[in-house]
């Protein structure tokens, strides 16, 4: 009897040694995925976009982006996001080359410009391949709906059939307005799987009617702007609610936490795309890092809906999108 009750002690602390070990290692696995692995997010045509997107317009508008490129892909972005207008692919592309990413690691997003004139989009969209000597892009977006007047559908239906050829793998818009995403939806065999947006606190009242009909269509939202109440617009009711979400985010999670890093994780709360840049490798870890933080509690998201829906301040194109 002895002999038998020590095999079962024996037995006992094993069982509980190993269920100890086993669960660290699944915290370690979930961990490791969380951080390694991008967040992303589900399109209506079942491609995944990674959720942190780098932007090579606003402070890399018309400027060599590729060492920029390069610290963002070192750093762990895998989504680049470009415009025919930023007048910089060939330098997105020479920056992909240079940082050794396998292609398929990579989300490319290039936007289509003001077609000239005796071309067509298929034309636009090959010389930017060219330039970013990618065999196709992930996202090719209309970024400028007014660039397009009265030709709206008939560009749309040009998006169609290049994915259907496979120089795109997804196809959407950009600061597009309910009047415009309806033009293109009356005869849309493909809908828009992206419309991206200045999206920030400070625009979301004004947002909903086209957030709406995005949704009706499961159509995803990419930010542009999103840091825009502390970049661009301190001082504004937004302001405090960021502070003290951000100290109860550093309390529990024993991590440095920023205010930018709120309005990222505000934006991964409502299912939005962010897409942001730097020059500086130390930011670009930091908007990374958001996607490990702890999610906002609905009651925090629902307090920098109301702060935000106190001051309207667009910064991008406000002379026709809040005309």
């Amino acid at each position: 009897m002895a002999f038998q009750g020590r095999s079962l002690r024996t037995y006992i602390a094993v069982a509980a040694i190993s269920m100890v070990i086993l669960s660290a290692l699944r915290r370690f696995a979930s961990n490791t995925s969380r951080t390694m692995a991008p967040l992303t997010i589900t399109l209506n045509d079942g491609k995944q976009i990674p959720w942190l997107g780098f932007g090579t317009g606003t402070a890399l508008y018309t400027k060599d982006a590729t060492e920029a490129i390069k610290v963002a892909i070192a750093n762990g972005v895998t989504h680049l996001d470009g415009a025919q207008v930023y007048a910089n692919e060939d330098s997105l592309g020479a920056g992909i080359i240079a940082s050794g990413k396998p292609r398929s690691e990579l989300f490319v997003t290039t936007k289509l410009g003001k077609v000239p004139e005796g071309k067509t989009v298929r034309d636009t969209l090959v010389e930017s391949l060219k330039k970013l000597q990618l065999d196709y892009v992930d996202l090719f977006l209309i970024h400028i709906p007014i660039q397009h007047e009265g030709k709206l559908q008939s560009v749309w239906k040009e998006f169609e059939a290049l994915q259907k050829e496979g120089l795109t793998k997804s196809i959407g818009v950009s600061n597009f307005r309910v009047k415009d995403l309806n033009e293109i939806l009356e005869v849309a065999t493909v809908i828009p799987a992206v419309n991206q947006i200045e999206y920030h606190p400070y625009v979301y009242k004004a947002s909903q009617p086209v957030i709406e009909l995005q949704k009706k269509h499961n159509i995803v939202t990419a930010s542009y702007g999103g840091l825009t109440p502390i970049v661009r617009h301190k001082g504004g009711p937004v302001d405090p609610v960021l502070s003290s979400i951000r100290e109860r985010l550093e309390k529990d999670s024993g991590k440095k936490v920023t205010e930018g890093q709120v309005l990222g994780l505000w934006l991964r709360a409502l299912g939005v795309v962010e897409i942001t840049t730097s020059s500086k490798a130390e930011r670009v870890r930091e908007y990374v890092a958001t996607q490990s933080l702890p999610e906002l509690k609905p009651e925090e998201v629902e307090a920098i809906n109301e702060a935000g829906s106190k001051v309207h301040h667009r910064v991008f194109m406000k002379e026709w999108i809040d005309a």
